[in-house]
C-alpha cells in the first residue's frame, strides 16, 4: 500500500506514534524537545509521513507555526 491507499487513521497514527516515541523518556535515552521532534517529523514529510497529516499535526503541536 502507498499514498491514499493507506487508511487515514494509519497515516495519522504513524506521525503520532513517532512523536510519542521520541518525546518520551526511555531507559536508553532522554526525550527530544518538541522542536526536535517536529523537525524530525517534518524531515520525513513526503517520504515516511503524509505531508498533509504532518502539516496539520505541526499546527496542533506548535500553534504559532
Amino acid at each position: 500500500m502507498a499514498g491514499y491507499d493507506i487508511p487515514l487513521v494509519a497515516r495519522l497514527f504513524a506521525v503520532v506514534d513517532v512523536y510519542d516515541a521520541v518525546t518520551s523518556e526511555r531507559p536508553y535515552r532522554g526525550p527530544m524537545t518538541v522542536e526536535e521532534a517536529v523537525a524530525l517529523i517534518e524531515g520525513g514529510s513526503g517520504s515516511h509521513f503524509d505531508p498533509a497529516v504532518v502539516t496539520e499535526f505541526v499546527t496542533l503541536v506548535r500553534p504559532s507555526a
